[in-house]
């Protein structure tokens, strides 16, 4: 796969900042600079809503105008969004669903989740004029600057929104390459972005799509029904094993992406917004031990560590829970995990572990 241009993190600071850094905090500006206009800051990217958009009937789509500190993004990537909510920011991490734009506004795509502090304001409460903290751009699941060959995006719930980037990305190329889309839900409500694939697929002959219905009986064209498995694949992508395969959404769906076609495709790339469910090897308990705090928990094989940990009462940082963003990565002396996506075993010692993907296989040393 061709090697990805990705946005500078950093922006010069310009001779007068320079000057002036001294003598200014970042704090005291942001607050008299607000009182001017609602994103204008020292060094913070901050967006203001500008729109919103139903995208299906438990699903709103963001249209976001970033300040110039934000230094934009590849499609296919994600960006941690920060709220104030009762008086405290709450963030999250949520995929940019559209391709780059010439005017620089980003799109997020929410669904409303129960329980959900941030999804539920962002869906709920939050209103054109509100404004959201961001943070850089980051993922690797991400679109080459030159693509060939032929593709196949399988998608499930909110897994849709980085490969509809992807899509909107390609389609502005005027849809370079041959490009399936099998795209899951468990009833057609909840699907979104429907009006404007079904336009992709009749305007680009090279984009062809599928609905599938996991809950619901297929009743229009271009509808279907059952979950992924071998025989889907077949029916609907029967050439899947001579093209590149890009799959998101659920841990257990991409789990089974992974398992079925894997091995066989030109190429595999995927993200997983939960981890797989526990398989029955997970039981029983480890000891882990936190060197710099120097107390010794048993926590529970087959459950993400960062799990495990906050339910001990630890406050960690963290940001996607996707293990993308590396918030929640730290130092592991000793012990073997096994990465709740993929199933690798690791035991090197002294290695950098991501919390959230991660799950105790031994007893474990942690630099905590």
């Amino acid at each position: 796969m061709n090697a990805v241009v990705r946005p500078s993190a950093h922006r010069p600071r310009s001779p007068l900042r320079r000057l002036v850094a001294p003598f200014v905090k970042p704090q005291v500006f942001d607050f008299w600079a607000s009182r001017l206009h609602p994103t204008w800051s020292w060094e913070r990217p901050l967006a203001r809503i500008e729109a919103r958009e139903s995208a299906s009937a438990d699903a709103v789509t963001l249209i976001l105008k970033p300040n110039r500190h934000w230094r934009g993004f590849v499609a296919g990537q994600h960006l941690m969004i920060g709220a104030r909510i009762d008086g405290a920011t709450v963030s999250r991490s949520y995929s940019l669903c559209d391709a780059p734009r010439a005017d620089g506004r980003i799109a997020i795509t929410v669904k409303a989740i129960e329980g959900g502090r941030l999804s539920r304001h962002l869906h709920d409460r939050a209103r054109v004029g509100d404004v959201l903290e961001l943070g850089p751009a980051f993922g690797e699941m991400v679109l080459p600057e030159r693509v060939d060959g032929a593709w196949l995006f399988l998608a499930a719930g909110s897994g849709i929104t980085p490969l509809m980037a992807m899509l909107r990305a390609l389609a502005q190329r005027g849809m370079p390459v041959p490009l399936t889309l099998l795209y899951w839900a468990r009833q057609r409500e909840e699907l979104c972005f429907v009006d404007e694939l079904r336009e992709l697929a009749a305007t680009h002959p090279n984009f062809e799509l599928r609905l599938l219905l996991t809950r619901q009986a297929p009743q229009h064209p271009g509808e279907a029904g059952g979950r992924i498995d071998a025989e889907s694949l077949a029916q609907h992508a029967p050439d899947w094993a001579q093209r590149r395969i890009y799959a998101c959404g659920p841990g257990g769906f991409v789990a089974t992406a992974r398992e079925l076609t894997a091995a066989r495709a030109v190429g595999f790339a995927a993200e997983a917004f939960t981890p797989p469910p526990r398989s029955d090897d997970d039981t029983g308990t480890v000891e882990v031990e936190l060197a710099r705090s120097g107390r010794r928990l048993q926590l529970p094989r087959g459950q993400s560590l960062l799990s495990a940990l906050e339910a001990q009462g630890l406050s960690l940082a963290s940001g996607c829970r996707m293990g993308l963003c590396n918030t929640c990565a730290c130092g592991k002396a000793s012990g073997t995990t096994r990465h709740l996506h993929t199933g690798d075993v690791h035991s090197e010692p002294a290695s950098a572990l991501r919390l959230c993907v991660n799950a105790a296989s031994s007893d474990l040393v942690l630099d905590l």
